[in-house]
């Protein structure tokens, strides 16, 4: 048994990262023939796509999808720790998880992703969950099948490992799309905000070889993908444990330069965001003009509490450089509202940031304490009671942004990639359009996976409504 230590996980010694690649044992290819699996993921797109890899490895394992978690013989939970409320879903599923193991004694139950590399998570189902079969953390999913396996003789397995290992590459993936696909660039982070648990639960940054992920979006062109999306804690970050002169710069630009019609990335960090990434993005038509930068604040004593290593006005000298440079930006962010020690003035300089900027979109969220990280220990923690007021006055606010935002294309002409046809209504499908706007919109003699031109008919607040040209 292994188990998570978040002193252990800070520490930042420098080691060399081998890679490797994935290989099944042959003894456990179809071990579980005829048996049926249900997945559930909370969180962001790094854990989307660590569970498009999942399902992959359950399907070589021999299991069958099973859309009724109560029908099927495995429910596997891949889990988020950035929020409380992620964390109180996966503990309730557990809980439905238990009552149908007292039904069924032969269901298999498993937990993954950021909540298992949590010290008090792992404490917990020992205590409460013991008769689950594995948890297994960030680092070592594909080691899955032996511990499945081996909970069935042996009971409950755990095997979380605070320090990153080494790198897998060629890992099975069974994707969600046949048009747009995930491409991992950059694992991990270490610019350890002081609210932020992902270097913990993540691991220090780890870049991939460049051929590895340039070789990886070749096979995406062949296959038919229309679009990729270079994923990262932080990809800004791309190269610099890895190159002495190849950034997420040179990386872009590379990937642009093998053609595949859209490209994507999240999540930049705007320390790490560089002027020659901006004239990357602005020389290539085939790199969308839709950038997600998170704020989190934009009040400067919130920004050096948090650890961000900007300033509100580092901050907008970015945004205004990008919106100089690349015509028709769309400007997306993450917001915290109830950060210890934030005052009334200080959430005015956010909603000040927000005017500034008047995003296209924005995640918003009230702070909420992670256990282990530095933003724990400060004694002034706002109110329950004032962050829900807070974040209230704040989504009013970047909503009406985001709807006239929308209002500005009604009559203009978008590039959308068709991604899904409407079960309702004849000829009408959905898509996004290049500043990863939702459009759904009608049409003759469409195709899944085209890209097609709308004319912008109706503006919604997070939606738009037209007609193929």
């Amino acid at each position: 048994m292994h188990k998570p230590d978040f002193k252990e996980a800070r520490t930042m010694d420098k080691r060399n990262y081998e890679t490797k690649k994935f290989e099944l044992d042959e003894k456990y290819r179809n071990y579980f023939k005829g048996k049926t699996y249900f997945l559930k993921t909370y969180g962001c797109q790094m854990n989307e796509h660590d569970s498009e890899n999942i399902e992959a490895i359950l399907k070589e394992l021999g299991f069958m999808q099973e859309e009724d978690y109560k029908k099927a013989d495995l429910i596997l939970l891949n889990t988020c720790s950035i929020r409380e409320n992620a964390h109180n879903k996966a503990y309730g599923m557990l809980g439905r998880c238990k009552h149908l193991k007292e039904e069924r004694p032969e269901l298999m139950v498993g937990l993954c992703g950021c909540m298992a590399q949590e010290e008090v998570v792992v404490n917990s189902i020992l205590e409460k969950f013991p008769w689950m079969n594995f948890v297994v953390g960030t680092h070592n999913f594909n080691e899955i099948p032996n511990l499945l396996v081996k909970s069935l003789s042996d009971g409950l397995q755990v095997e979380v490992y605070s320090r990153e290992r080494d790198l897998i590459e060629e890992m099975p993936t069974e994707r969600q799309s046949k048009f747009k696909a995930y491409v991992n660039i950059i694992y991990g982070c270490d610019k350890f905000c002081t609210y932020c648990i992902v270097p913990y639960t993540r691991g220090r940054q780890r870049s991939r070889k460049k051929e590895d992920i340039l070789e990886e979006i070749k096979s995406l062109i062949k296959e038919g993908y229309k679009e990729v999306t270079l994923l990262g804690q932080n990809v800004n970050a791309y190269g610099k444990d890895l190159y002495e002169d190849y950034s997420f710069g040179e990386l872009l630009e590379d990937v642009a330069q093998l053609k595949i019609p859209r490209i994507r990335f999240v999540t930049s960090h705007p320390w790490d965001f560089t002027d020659h990434m901006v004239d990357v993005i602005a020389k290539y038509d085939n790199i969308m003009p839709s950038i997600h930068l998170p704020v989190q604040s934009g009040s400067n004593k919130i920004l050096k509490l948090m650890g961000r290593r900007y300033t509100q006005e580092s901050y907008l000298e970015l945004v205004k450089k990008l919106k100089e440079k690349i015509p028709n930006l769309a400007l997306s962010t993450d917001i915290i509202v109830g950060f210890p020690k934030e005052e009334e003035e200080d959430f005015i300089k956010t909603m000040d940031i927000v005017d500034a900027c008047k995003y296209d979109n924005a995640f918003t969220f009230m702070y909420s304490i992670r256990h282990g990280t530095p933003a724990e220990k400060i004694k002034e923690q706002v109110p329950d009671e004032v962050k829900e007021e807070r974040l209230q006055r704040l989504n009013e606010r970047v909503n009406f942004y985001f709807l006239e935002n929308n209002k500005a294309l009604v009559g203009k002409t978008l590039k959308v990639l068709v991604e899904g046809k409407s079960l309702k209504q004849d000829n009408a499908y959905y898509g996004y359009s290049e500043t990863n706007k939702l459009v759904n919109f009608t049409g003759e003699n469409i195709q899944l996976g085209e890209i097609v031109d709308v004319e912008i008919t109706e503006a919604k607040t997070w939606s738009l409504d037209g007609q193929r040209k």
